[in-house]
């Protein structure tokens, strides 16, 4: 499949901004699907970090739809013609806490476009930038990396993987089901059909099961933070996707502080021990 990288570079610098209210029960849902004790979430409740991501959902009427349970390719995002699209990683800043019941306001840019040759074929990197204000100013920016490839190929060699550390120390063991996934992209209104639709996933993309989304990593692995540091404020946070995970096996989400008593590595482990997401966080 041919890419016209030109063409899609023309997004380059595309914007687009919206304004929402924060409501409550988004952050109770996903409290429940993480299968925390806190607190209900009331008028302003603090949001814990990445839980932004309930918010801002884009919405597609089903004419929209294309047959991978994404939007068709257009619109603000490039048209990127490969089938497989994946969440990468991000980088955060934590300005100031967002709030349940405030009114938010984000603004979006398109800040990069790249084409590259890989083992599997054509990738094409989409680099996006959020930024989230309230009345108290710029609350949160981050930038988020998607990656489009090719159809994996029948019988094609997967990827060197990386050994995880085994230097954690904190770990928690995550086994994630249909249920879980379903719930997560019920929440974030996600409905790639990686995530709930096992004969498509199987059969069409090449996947041994369904593929546990990426945000959800990122969010088990703050998640660690806030179980072990639950007094800990955190400045930055990033997050780089190594291979993916499925609900064919648990996982080990996995953390260890860092000698400078300033920085967190995180990272999450598969059952033949892998590395499958690696991630950074600075406490303030």
């Amino acid at each position: 499949m041919k890419v016209d990288i030109a063409h899609l570079q023309q997004w380059v610098g595309k914007s687009e901004g919206r304004v929402e209210r924060l409501a409550a029960f988004p952050a109770n849902a996903l409290s429940a699907t993480l299968d925390r004790k806190d607190p209900p979430f009331v008028d302003g409740s603090p949001l814990p970090p990445l839980w932004h991501w309930l918010y801002f959902l884009p919405i597609h009427r089903m004419s929209e739809v294309g047959p991978d349970g994404h939007a068709e390719r257009g619109g603000f995002l490039p048209p990127v013609p490969l089938p497989r699209r994946m969440w990468a990683g991000s980088r955060f800043r934590f300005h100031h806490p967002l709030r349940v019941g405030e009114t938010v306001q984000r603004e979006s840019r398109v800040l990069s476009v790249e084409h590259k040759a890989g083992r599997s074929g054509d990738l094409v990197f989409v680099r996006v930038e959020h930024t989230f204000s309230n009345t108290h100013g710029l609350a949160l920016s981050e930038e988020h990396d998607i990656v489009y490839r090719e159809a994996a190929e029948p019988g094609a060699q997967p990827p060197a993987v990386k050994p995880a550390p085994l230097d954690a120390a904190w770990e928690r063991t995550v086994r994630p089901g249909p249920v879980q996934l379903f719930r997560y992209s019920a929440l974030t209104f996600n409905s790639h059909r990686i995530h709930y639709d096992r004969s498509y996933v199987t059969e069409v993309e090449g996947y041994p099961g369904l593929v546990v989304h990426g945000p959800l990593i990122a969010t088990l692995l703050i998640d660690l933070l806030r179980r072990e540091c639950p007094e800990a404020t955190i400045s930055d946070f990033s997050f780089r996707a190594a291979k993916p995970l499925f609900d064919t096996e648990e996982f080990a989400v996995c953390g260890a502080p860092n000698e400078d008593g300033k920085t967190v590595h995180l990272w999450t482990r598969d059952t033949g021990g892998a590395l499958t997401m690696e991630a950074r966080a600075t406490l303030a």
